[in-house]
């Protein structure tokens, strides 16, 4: 096999020093726009590559928790600078690599900079408690210290900003990292990483290691020395690391989703429309908050999806390079065939695919993993489109006879992320809030989206139910409390 020696090759950090796998294989990460455009080549790293990674990281703890926690937060603001400076080249990257539209790219580069600066000074923030005692001797109080090693491993529909919100935190509070992203997006991972160590992270602090999970994921949530593991991704890995962690090893699990919009019939349904176009098709529907149901009351049910399919169909799909792309390509190849199989399982089942759900294959699609933006009607609440994720550009529209109808159809899936209602009535709009059974609830709002200071997960099984992601509640799951008594020698015994 021929090599391209034109594609640069980006190696492994380890213990402070870029370098290549044991193994000695690389994969290339490849443009889901244009499959003969090599983004980038990078190491396939094996098990032994993993354990020197978190060797590296546990050597390099104790010197670390050590650091004054302003020296931390300098390090953060040195690399959101890096960041913000090469904002252009690196959104361009991203866009290369993942696929989304080239604003999409820029906001994801400019908000993983504002997510280091978040932590920087939260980071100045972490303390325990004083408590009364009965004993006037003893003065109680607790102090939170870092976990230890902690892996972070990350998907690659938000490659930079999925990172930067579980590494900041993990370090400023005294932690040390090894990281490893998803192989469909390794180049923008590695800009974080190299800002991160460009910034003056000793040696160990930050780790990083590429490549496929079947090689390096057994050592990386299961060796003694890991003691905290951080995942977003599918469910099903997630219950796979579950089981694998030890019993002293903290995890965190982002998983999947099946988010409904709910549109009653006060709502403004140009509005509603344009909720669910940006929630089920922005970045290709391929978010665990996207859109994936929209749940209409009968009585606007016809008007809404005749406005719900015009503005599908409007929708520019291209190179997400391309000025006025809305929809980029999927990811990877194997999210296209998920999102054609599910097409046509919706077609099996009985419901009705009243535009979209077709793949692109001509002029400048020719290369790409294209697929037009898909809507179902007569979709019922058993069928597998209204109850398994899809992770792409396919939207299930379901009929409620009213509105507890609808909250019930809307709770009546396994996951519980996000779920968003459209309509001007407060009550109604406090009853949803209430009855939910999902971890973010909006309302006249995209089921995307979630604000860097404020805290992010799912219920049910969109998530382990423990620690929450982002914001001042994410820096609870890279610290562990220690409780002190501290108490005085008796008067007498003093010398």
């Amino acid at each position: 096999m021929t090599v391209d020696t034109s594609v640069r090759t980006y190696k492994n950090l380890i213990n402070g020093e870029w370098v290549a796998s044991a193994g000695g294989l690389t994969f290339d990460s490849v443009n889901p726009a244009d499959v003969s455009d090599a983004v980038g080549r990078f190491q396939a790293s094996i098990a032994e590559d993993a354990v020197a990674a978190i060797e590296a990281a546990e050597n390099a703890f104790e010197s670390w928790k050590s650091v004054a926690p302003s020296k931390r937060a300098e390090m953060m603001n040195r690399a959101a600078d890096l960041l913000e400076a090469n904002l252009e080249a690196y959104a361009a990257e991203l866009t290369r690599e993942e696929g989304k539209p080239l604003a999409s790219s820029r906001m994801e580069v400019k908000r993983s900079a504002q997510t280091l600066r978040y932590y920087a000074y939260e980071g100045l923030n972490v303390s325990g408690d004083t408590l009364p005692s009965d004993d006037p001797t003893t003065f109680v109080y607790t102090k939170k210290e870092p976990l230890g090693v902690v892996t972070v491993i990350t998907p690659w529909n938000f490659p930079i900003s999925i990172p930067a919100r579980k590494i900041a935190p993990a370090l400023v509070t005294g932690n040390t990292v090894v990281f490893k992203p998803a192989s469909d997006t390794p180049l923008i991972a590695f800009r974080l990483v190299e800002a991160l160590q460009e910034a003056g992270l000793p040696p160990g602090v930050l780790n990083f290691v590429t490549g496929p999970a079947s090689k390096t994921g057994a050592p990386l949530v299961a060796h003694p020395a890991v003691r905290a593991v951080t995942f977003t991704g599918s469910t099903s890995a997630g219950e796979a690391i579950h089981r694998s962690v030890r019993l002293s090893t903290r995890v965190q699990l982002e998983l999947g989703g099946k988010n409904p919009l709910v549109v009653l019939e006060d709502a403004d349904l140009e509005y509603a429309a344009e909720l669910a176009v940006k929630g089920g098709f922005e970045l290709t529907g391929q978010a665990c908050t996207g859109t994936s149901r929209v749940i209409v009351l009968d009585a606007v049910h016809d008007a809404f999806v005749e406005k719900l399919v015009a503005k599908a169909r409007a929708l520019k799909i291209g190179n997400g390079l391309t000025p006025g792309t809305e929809v980029g390509p999927l990811a990877n190849a194997s999210q296209l065939d998920t999102v054609l199989s599910y097409v046509a399982f919706g077609e099996e089942e009985g419901a009705e695919l009243v535009c979209g759900g077709e793949r692109l294959t001509e002029g400048e699609y020719a290369s790409g993993y294209y697929v037009t933006p898909a809507v179902f009607t007569g979709v019922k609440p058993a069928m597998r489109i209204a109850r398994e994720e899809i992770f792409g550009p396919v939207i299930a529209v379901l009929r409620a006879n009213g509105f507890e109808d609808a909250v019930r159809i809307a709770n009546d899936v396994e996951y519980g992320l996000s779920a968003s209602i459209c309509t001007t009535d407060e009550a109604r709009m406090r009853y949803f809030v209430e009855h939910s059974q999902s971890g973010m609830v909006k309302i006249n709002r995209p089921t995307t989206g979630n604000a860097y200071n404020a805290p992010f997960g799912g219920l049910k099984m969109s998530s382990t139910g423990t620690f929450r992601e982002s914001g001042r509640a994410a820096l609870e799951f890279y610290t562990q409390v220690k409780t002190v008594y501290h108490g005085a020698m008796p008067i007498g015994a003093r010398r």
